[in-house]
């Protein structure tokens, strides 16, 4: 499995609903006190937790980036 090098709310198609979904799978990395944040300890090698909360999320705004590559690598 790739690295994860970074992490980040992509909201450029939709909008964080603050369900916690992501935090509750992953609150290593994530936390939602209002729209979801990434935790400034973030744990990038917890990849396998990251991937899942990104896949879990409803509206598809957590945006991964593996190895470096300067892109959004997983799908919306």
């Amino acid at each position: 499995m790739p690295n994860v090098t970074r992490v980040w709310l992509d909201e450029s198609e939709n909008e964080c609903t603050m369900c916690g979904a992501c935090e509750a799978t992953c609150p290593e990395v994530f936390e939602v006190p209002e729209k979801m944040v990434i935790r400034g300890s973030a744990d990038l090698t917890l990849t396998s937790q990251i991937v899942e909360a990104a896949e879990g999320c409803p509206v598809g705004t957590i945006g991964i980036e593996y190895d470096g590559s300067g892109k959004r690598d997983n799908p919306a």
